[in-house]
């Protein structure tokens, strides 16, 4: 406390001011006078030291304690419901390491999100890869007849195709996640939402014949991304074309009300069971049904999408019966 440059200079003039106030009261008044000043001074400055030590000691804890933060450790509580300076500052240093603790506990949640990510991208890009290597030292083969020679080649082209788009639904999703993607708020005409979407995915549904039937109220709108929630229904109608036998068929309606906008997108597919429902929207998850080339990311994108935009997205589904998609954006509240 004494190393404390300003309360030596407390302390010095306090004391000159005492035995200035008892030389005067000697001479004006009396020598008992003088003593008993000079007494009831000394008081003074003794219960001043005291206070002054208290409230070192009470700042050292408090050190200690924010040293213990630094540390990691936020398990000690310090609140104090007494009034006063250090009842505040010990109340808001609390305040604040429930923040710290808060913020550390995401932060590992986020550590372990991503060793989790990076574990389910390696095995997802291992397969393809480690198949390439096979098929390229199959093509090294001089002797290799014509036939199989362009088999290979065309897989090898379908593979490259599964890493490029696996990456790049990655890198948005990473984009959505660090929230730095910029989401447009513009009236877009559902009809012109749809068929934006339903333009990427003509050839797949034409090579397995299914049916497409639109239907909905074409004034109907809502206020999003246009481009990135086209993106949204691709990723769900490549996930129904996966899961519908040759010569199915896909119903797209929509509707608006007062309340929101609803697009329901319907498949006349296999159906998912009841043990994967609650999942689909998870990334790599795979379902009992899912195809050997699927690999559990595309309905986690549209999930990000559609949150993001102030939706809400649902399925339901049967197995046998096909599965619908009911999506849901919400008008803003003025």
């Amino acid at each position: 406390m004494l190393r404390n440059r300003e309360i030596r200079l407390f302390m010095f003039v306090q004391s000159i001011i005492s035995f200035a106030a008892t030389l005067l009261a000697a001479f004006f008044f009396s020598l008992e006078a003088a003593l008993f000043l000079f007494i009831t001074a000394a008081v003074l400055l003794m219960v001043s030291i005291y206070f002054t030590k208290w409230r070192y000691r009470e700042i050292e804890k408090l050190s200690g304690y924010l040293r213990q933060i630094t540390n990691g450790d936020y398990s000690l509580d310090i609140r104090d419901n007494t009034e006063g300076e250090l009842s505040i500052l010990k109340n808001d240093i609390f305040k604040v390491t429930l923040m710290l603790s808060e913020q550390s506990s995401y932060l590992q949640q986020d550590k372990v999100r991503l060793t989790n990510a990076i574990s389910d991208i390696s095995h997802q890009l291992k397969t393809p890869i480690t198949s390439m290597v096979v098929m390229a030292d199959l093509l090294s083969d001089p002797n290799l007849d014509a036939g199989k020679r362009k088999e290979f080649t065309h897989n090898i082209q379908v593979q490259l195709e599964r890493i490029e788009w696996l990456v790049s639904s990655l890198l948005k999703l990473a984009k959505i996640d660090a929230e730095i993607v910029q989401f447009k708020k513009e009236a877009v005409p559902v009809k012109k939402l749809v068929q934006k979407a339903v333009q990427s995915v003509l050839i797949p549904m034409d090579i397995k014949q299914l049916s497409l039937k639109v239907i909905g109220d074409e004034e109907a709108t809502y206020h999003g991304d246009l481009n990135w929630t086209a993106e949204a229904l691709i990723n769900i109608l490549k996930n129904c074309i996966e899961h519908t036998d040759d010569g199915g068929s896909i119903i797209i309606s929509f509707l608006e009300n007062a309340l929101y906008t609803e697009i329901k997108i319907q498949d006349t597919g296999k159906g998912i069971s009841k043990e994967d429902l609650p999942y689909i929207f998870k990334r790599f998850y795979k379902g009992k049904n899912a195809g050997e080339e699927s690999v559990g990311i595309g309905l986690a994108l549209s999930y990000s999408i559609i949150k993001n935009q102030l939706g809400d997205i649902e399925v339901k589904s049967e197995i046998g019966r096909g599965t619908t998609f009911l999506i849901k954006f919400y008008k803003q509240v003025i």
